[in-house]
Order: structure tokens, then C-alpha cells, then sequence
């Protein structure tokens, strides 16, 4: 059995085990088994696996690169954006724009909003 030391409820310190099956925090007073435990680790590192942003290669993407656009893009009045562009200064967003992951400059375009499928490093 592996050491649980935080609660996965409120995080707090002080979890035990009652000597049965379960874990108890005196502090908010939620229960809860080993599988219980484990499944919710489980859960947080899939969540945090998946909020990586990662380019059209599954290379991560950090902000502050220089990525290169790997499709025609159509943009707005008929304009398109060339494959092989060159994305600057591209920046990862918290909350994604209509869908779109990051946020870069292309010359002739200015920034824009672009989904990270589109380029690569």
C-alpha cells in the first residue's frame, strides 16, 4: 500500500488510515479507499498530459518560438497564408480562441490566432 500523505478533496495534510479499508481527513471529513486514491492520480495526469499544446509533429510547443506554417491557410478576403510561412514570437494561450491553441505574427497578416495542427518546429 502506497503512503497517501494529501487529500485529494482539500489537499489537506493530516489524511490516515482507520484501520480498515479506508483513508479519512480529519480535516474536511472525506473517506476514501486506495483505488478510489489512485484513479483520481491517474485522472490529474491525464488532465495535465493532455493541456500540453503540441504541433503537427507532437513536439511540445513552448511560447516565445519561431514555428513554421505547414498548410495553405485560408484567412479573411480571400487572403491565404502559404505553407512554409514563418510563425513568429508564437505564444501558447491559457484559453483557446474559438478553438485556436496559439497566438502568432505573420508577416503580411500581423498576429493572429492559428490551431497548433497547423504548425512546426
Amino acid at each position: 500500500m502506497s503512503e497517501i500523505t494529501k487529500c485529494p478533496e482539500c489537499a489537506g495534510n493530516y489524511v490516515y488510515f482507520d484501520g480498515s479499508h479506508l483513508f479519512v481527513c480529519p480535516e474536511c471529513g472525506f473517506e476514501f479507499t486506495q483505488a478510489e486514491y489512485d484513479k483520481a492520480q491517474e485522472a490529474k495526469e491525464a488532465a495535465k498530459e493532455a493541456a500540453i499544446v503540441k504541433d503537427a509533429n507532437g513536439n511540445p510547443i513552448e511560447d516565445g518560438i519561431d514555428m513554421i506554417i505547414t498548410q495553405d491557410i485560408k484567412v479573411d478576403k480571400g487572403q491565404t497564408i502559404k505553407q512554409g510561412s514563418k510563425a513568429k514570437n508564437v505564444r501558447v494561450l491559457d484559453v483557446p480562441v474559438r478553438g485556436h491553441e496559439l497566438e502568432c505574427t505573420v508577416d503580411g497578416f500581423g498576429r493572429i490566432y492559428i490551431y497548433a495542427k497547423f504548425v512546426k518546429k
